[in-house]
C-alpha cells in the first residue's frame, strides 16, 4: 500500500508547523500548533500570546510545555487536535492539497520520539495521521 511517512518537503502542508492562520474559538493563529496549544488553557489571556506572528510553531510547542493544562486536556486533546485541523483545511488550497493524497495512508513519521501523534523508529499510535485522514474523508 502507498503511504506518506514524512510530512516533509513536499507533503509539509500536512505539519502542524505549516504557517497558514486558522481560526480557532474566536481567535486566530498562525498555525494549527499555535491554536492548538492555546487551547490547553482557558485563560483567554494566555490564549492571546499564542496569536502573535512573531512567534514561531516551535515556540509556541514550547510555551505550551509551560502552561498549566486545563483538567480535561488529556480527555479532550483529540478532539482539539480534529477541530484545529478542520480549520486548516478549511482553506480552499490546503485542502485540495490533502485530498489530492487521495486514500493514501499519513503517517507522521519523525525523529524526536514522539509515538502518541506519530511515528518513530517505526513505533506509535500515528494519532495526528490518523486524523488527517479523517479530516479528508470528511466532503
Amino acid at each position: 500500500t502507498q503511504r506518506i511517512d514524512s510530512f516533509r518537503g513536499d507533503y509539509r502542508f500536512l505539519c502542524n508547523f505549516h504557517l497558514c492562520e486558522i481560526e480557532f474559538e474566536g481567535l486566530t493563529y498562525p498555525s494549527v500548533e499555535h491554536a492548538y496549544q492555546a487551547a490547553k488553557t482557558l485563560d483567554l489571556r494566555v490564549r492571546q500570546i499564542f496569536t502573535f506572528k512573531e512567534m514561531t510553531p516551535a515556540q509556541a510547542k514550547h510555551l505550551g510545555r509551560t502552561i498549566k493544562s486545563r483538567s480535561n486536556w488529556e480527555q479532550i486533546k483529540e478532539n482539539v487536535m480534529k477541530e484545529c485541523l478542520r480549520a486548516k483545511f478549511s482553506n480552499p488550497v490546503l485542502r485540495e492539497f490533502l485530498n489530492a493524497t487521495g486514500d493514501i495512508e499519513l503517517i507522521e513519521g519523525n525523529d524526536w520520539g514522539d509515538v502518541y501523534w506519530g511515528v518513530c523508529n517505526g513505533r506509535g499510535l500515528n494519532r495526528l495521521g490518523t486524523l488527517l485522514m479523517e479530516v479528508r474523508s470528511e466532503k
